[in-house]
């Protein structure tokens, strides 16, 4: 018994390692520093929590968990820290590693204070949150070419301009808030003829990953691009606005009549192939009656994958199958 204790205290770090942690729970834990170095440093407390929230995933990222590094901050010829090897542009890149995550949010102020390319964000208003998440991708801070809209996107879902105001003490009533961008509301019966059966609560642990040009929401499942559909769009609408052909979508969600399919507000449509295994979970225990498509959907597998992983189950699945997810 003390030998089986010993061990699962041994493994209890890494045990809680082991668990993500959400964009509202990650806000919740860093927002003071953030309110801090606002005060400090003159940089909008929203950005720092949106870039946060992106370059970290939410906390979760190899680099923030092992390395404590939240902004993803390469060593560059100053650093002469400690330093965390990873593959990222290139093969074997330097990142900065920290102690602890409040060093790293240090840290960022300092680099973006330290360096002349950053200089004009400072002349911004500080409540421009725009102007600065624009600054930043002109300046260089990162690649991705929506970087911009991806911080913009964070700080209006998540209100994140509350923390501006809170560093500043402007009191509620003394600015005009953005409202957050509304998501689509789910029900339980919503994706019936979509052949979907998400719980409507799982649609929050989605991270929003990139944007379309139309300024869309990208969210992931299994590694698979989605996005929500709006009422009365319909294979072609979707397509013409990615600029993909109409069987692609039609391909991506098993839609076998393209021409006369209408989507409900908020149903799923894969806009990339789905994959060839779930990650996680490797299995699945079906509650209430489903087609396989249906189940293909709901993890981002594709279909004919599952049926090679359950050879002995057909096209319908009742209540109590257990669905390989992978082989």
């Amino acid at each position: 018994m003390k030998r089986l204790l010993f061990v699962f205290l041994l493994a209890f770090p890494h045990f809680l390692q082991a668990q993500r942690i959400t964009a509202e729970e990650y806000i919740s834990i860093y927002k003071d520093i953030a309110i801090r170095e606002m005060r400090e440093h003159k940089i909008p407390a929203s950005i720092t929590l949106a870039q946060g929230l992106l370059e970290s995933g939410c906390g979760n990222s190899e680099l923030a968990r092992v390395a404590k590094n939240h902004f993803g901050i390469k060593c560059h010829k100053e650093w002469t820290g400690n330093t965390f090897t990873m593959d990222d542009d290139e093969k074997n890149e330097c990142f900065r590693s920290y102690e602890n995550a409040e060093e790293s949010f240090v840290d960022h102020s300092l680099f973006l204070v330290g360096r002349n390319r950053y200089a004009a964000l400072f002349d911004l208003e500080i409540t421009d949150y725009e102007g600065w998440a624009k600054g930043l991708k002109a300046a260089g801070y990162a690649t991705n070419p929506k970087y911009a809209q991806l911080l913009i996107a964070r700080i209006n879902q998540y209100d994140l301009t509350r923390f501006d105001r809170e560093a500043l003490n402007i009191k509620e009533e003394e600015t005009t808030v953005s409202e957050p961008i509304p998501e689509p509301q789910l029900s339980e019966n919503q994706f019936e003829d979509f052949g979907l059966l998400f719980n409507p609560d799982v649609k929050s642990a989605f991270e929003i990953v990139d944007m379309t040009d139309l300024g869309r929401f990208i969210y992931l499942n299994n590694g698979v691009k989605f996005i929500y559909a709006k009422e009365g769009e319909t294979p072609k609408s979707i397509a013409k606005e990615l600029g993909i052909p109409m069987r692609q979508i039609a391909d991506y969600n098993y839609i076998s009549s393209p021409k006369d399919f209408v989507f409900l507000s908020g149903d799923v449509v894969y806009i990339v192939p789905l994959k060839n295994k779930c990650k996680h979970p490797s299995t699945f225990n079906v509650d209430e009656t489903m087609t396989m498509r249906d189940v293909a959907l709901r993890f981002a597998v594709k279909l004919d994958k599952l049926q090679k992983y359950n050879k002995n189950l057909g096209k319908v699945v009742k209540p109590g199958t257990v669905v390989k997810l992978k082989r």
